[in-house]
């Protein structure tokens, strides 16, 4: 056995629903991470300071008794998003950033951004009280294939933004490209950029050879191998721009194994066994603690977690349950397609 103990990790991009299936999937989060910054596209979205103390709330109450997690919560962008309300509710210490959806790009994100000039009074206030603005950074427009609408999105919007408003902080959420991180890469400042675990393990063959396997779609959608590896690379670089941000997705199957399916991997469960195994097989192990515990808190402003876990390496292969029941319905767990040997003890 090999034991690996690092401080708690964060999550920086999570999505917990609300209801039956917020009360089924959070312990999967709560049993391992500290905190996590929670996603408001919920039906209708968490656009207010009010809607998100209601639905920290909801958190708060769903969280099994003994668990220390702590919800971090972020306000939909709208068009007509007041300036006053986010501003407020951020110097209360509610709100720890405001998410960028544009109209379109996701689940639950109609109600997003369709033309950014009208959101520029709340992205000027936000540059000026130091409040971070999270972005899902793909273009929506049908002339642009699925796979380029990453690196189109940097072009078209993100950097002309940045231009405009260069002391905003933003965090490109979800980064699939090598377009992605090289930008990162080359900002001198306020850019940093989460990954997610299913993107350093799948690329997009996992979704379509062999049949359609709509358990391994998702958006941004899975992109070619050579971004894959660029997206490994940055994770176990150290570099403190790259941070762990699982964009764990729960949808139950029915909605997931029909003809127009739902964009959504569910990670939570197993993250840190995956990412384990991942920067183990890269040979950075001691780069994992930055990856998952360290980058995240220094971006957002926030401490390190004094509590620790202990990954341990083990013969026999972990057991996960290919589905959770979450009291909404079944939810089927990602499957890395490679034996899981570390578990958190």
């Amino acid at each position: 056995m090999q034991d690996l103990v690092i401080r708690r990790p964060d999550d920086w991009h999570l999505h917990l629903r609300d209801g039956d299936m917020l009360k089924g999937v959070i312990a999967d989060t709560s049993r391992h991470f500290a905190r996590a910054i929670i996603m408001p596209n919920l039906v209708p979205p968490v656009v207010t300071a009010a809607d998100a103390a209601a639905y920290r709330d909801r958190i708060v109450a769903a969280i099994p008794a003994g668990d220390r997690f702590e919800p971090l919560m972020t306000l939909y962008l709208t068009e007509g998003t007041d300036p006053d309300d986010v501003e407020s509710g951020h110097k209360s210490g509610l709100v720890k950033a405001v998410k960028l959806y544009p109209a379109g790009a996701t689940t639950n994100s109609n109600s997003g951004v369709r033309d950014i000039d009208k959101a520029m009074p709340v992205l000027e206030r936000m540059a000026k009280i130091g409040l971070p603005l999270c972005v899902h950074g793909e273009v929506t427009t049908s002339d642009v294939d699925i796979f380029d609408r990453e690196a189109a999105f940097i072009a078209t919007v993100l950097d002309p933004l940045r231009k405009r408003l260069p002391e905003l902080k933003v965090t490109m959420e979800h980064v699939t490209t090598k377009d992605g991180v090289d930008y990162i890469k080359a900002s001198k400042a306020n850019l940093a950029g989460s990954i997610t675990t299913h993107h350093l393990i799948i690329n997009r063959n996992a979704i379509l050879v062999g049949g359609i396997k709509p358990h391994y779609y998702c958006l941004p959608v899975a992109k070619r191998e050579n971004h894959r590896l660029a997206l490994r690379a940055a994770a176990i670089s150290g570099d403190a721009r790259f941070f762990l941000g699982t964009d764990s997705a729960p949808h139950v199957d029915p909605l997931k194994e029909c003809a127009c399916g739902c964009a959504g991997i569910y990670t939570s469960i197993n993250t840190m066994s995956c990412l384990a195994h991942v920067f183990e097989e890269e040979g950075a192990l001691d780069k994992l603690e930055a990856f998952a515990s360290l980058n995240g808190p220094a971006w957002y402003g926030l401490p390190v977690n004094e509590e620790t876990i202990t990954l341990r390496k083990q013969q026999e292969a972990v057991r996960y349950p290919a589905k959770i029941d979450t009291g909404a319905g079944l939810v089927t767990v990602f499957d890395p397609m490679f034996p899981l040997r570390w578990a958190v003890v």
